[in-house]
C-alpha cells in the first residue's frame, strides 16, 4: 500500500505537487492520470524518495522509502526507460541490482523470461531499442519479487504484442494481491487496464474513484435514434413526456439511459427504427472533461495567434 498524506512540492515560486492526499491499495491496477505538467512524475519521485516533499509525508507498507532494507523486495518501480550503464549487458545490469539487495542471482534468469530478453541477455544494452529497454525497465522493477509495483509509462515503445503482454501482466500482478500503480496517457489502454484512477492537475488532487463512477461522473450518457418517421417519433416521444434534441445527420438524442423505453414506445406505435443505441463518452472524453481547467500546456491548429502588444505596451514581464 503506498499513502500519501498532504504532499506538496516546490520548486522555487513553483508548486509542482500541491497537498495531495490518496492511497493506492492493494488488489486492483490503480491508474494515475493527469495533463502534462501536472505533477505524476514528481509525485511518483516522492514516493521513491528521490525527490525530498517540501510539505506532507508519503509511506510505503506504512514506514518512509529510506527505511526500507533492500527496498526493491518492497517496492519495484519503472521511471526511466534507460536508466542503466550502456556497456553493460542486461544480465549484469540486473544481477548488479540484485547483489545490491539481497535477491539471489537465480532470480535475474526468471524475469528475463518473464519480460522476454533471454535471447539478448548477454548483450551490450546500449543497443537496445525503446521497447527492449521498457522490457529491460519492467525487469528490474519486477526483480525483488515485491508487493509493490509502480509503473511510468510502461507501454512506452512496445509493439502492439509488448503492450498486450504488459497490460496482462499488470492484471496478474494485481490479481495476487500486489499494489499497482501506473501512470500513462494512453486513455484507451488505461480504460482497458485500470480498476480505480487517482487524477490529478496543476499539482492538485481532481479524482480518486473507480473507473466506472470517474467516466459517469465526468460525461453524458444519452441514446441515439434514427428512424424514417422522425415527425411522428417525436410526437410519441413528446407525448410519453421525453424530450429529444436534433442533431446533425438527422439522428435524434434523448438524455440518460432509457433505450428501453423508447424502443418500447417506437414498437406499440409500429414506428421504424435505424438505430436505438445507448451512448457512454470514453475515458478520453471523461478525462478530458474534468482536465479541461488544469492543462498547462495547449497546443494550437496552426492558426496565427491574435497579434498581442510588444513589452511595454500595457504588458509588465512576468506578469
Amino acid at each position: 500500500m503506498i499513502e500519501l498524506e498532504g504532499l506538496t512540492k516546490r520548486y522555487g515560486e513553483k508548486v509542482a505537487v500541491n497537498n495531495l492526499s490518496f492511497t493506492v491499495r492493494p488488489g486492483i491496477v490503480t491508474g494515475f492520470l493527469g495533463p502534462n505538467g501536472a505533477g505524476k512524475s514528481t509525485t511518483m519521485r516522492m514516493i521513491l524518495g528521490l525527490d525530498r516533499p517540501t510539505a506532507g509525508d508519503v509511506r510505503i507498507d506504512g514506514i518512509h522509502y529510506h527505511q526500507l532494507k533492500d527496498p526493491l523486495t518492497y517496492i519495484g518501480a519503472l521511471l526511466e526507460a534507460k536508466a542503466w550503464h550502456g556497456g553493460r549487458s542486461a544480465y549484469n545490469h540486473l544481477l548488479c541490482l540484485a547483489q545490491s539487495n539481497g535477491i539471489p542471482a537465480s532470480r535475474v534468469r526468471e524475469v528475463l523470461e518473464t519480460v522476454g530478453l533471454t535471447a539478448v541477455a548477454k548483450k551490450k544494452t546500449k543497443g537496445f531499442s525503446l521497447g527492449m529497454g521498457q522490457r529491460l525497465g519492467i525487469a528490474a522493477a519486477l526483480l525483488g519479487d515485491p508487493r509493490i509495483l509502480m509503473f511510468d509509462e510502461p507501454v512506452n515503445g512496445l509493439d502492439p504484442e509488448g503492450i498486450h503482454w504488459i497490460r496482462n501482466l499488470m492484471k496478474s500482478l494485481a490479481a495476487q494481491g500486489r499494489t499497482v500503480f501506473v501512470s500513462s496517457h494512453l486513455m484507451s489502454e488505461m480504460a482497458l487496464t485500470a480498476d480505480h484512477l487517482v487524477v490529478i492537475g496543476q499539482g492538485r488532487l481532481l479524482a480518486d474513484t473507480s473507473m466506472a463512477d470517474f467516466i459517469a461522473r465526468n460525461s453524458r450518457a444519452y441514446v441515439r435514434i434514427r428512424t424514417p418517421q422522425r415527425e411522428r417519433l417525436l410526437d410519441v416521444l413528446h407525448q410519453a413526456g421525453i424530450t429529444a434534441g436534433e442533431t446533425g445527420g438527422g439522428a435524434l438524442e434523448v438524455e440518460g439511459g432509457k433505450s428501453e423505453q423508447i424502443g418500447e414506445l417506437a414498437a406499440r406505435h409500429q414506428i421504424v427504427l435505424h438505430e436505438l443505441s445507448s451512448q457512454q463518452a470514453s475515458l478520453e472524453e471523461a478525462f478530458m472533461q474534468l482536465t479541461a481547467q488544469a492543462v498547462e500546456y495547449h497546443a494550437h491548429d496552426g492558426t496565427p495567434p491574435a497579434r498581442q502588444e510588444p513589452w511595454g505596451a500595457g504588458w509588465q514581464k512576468g506578469s
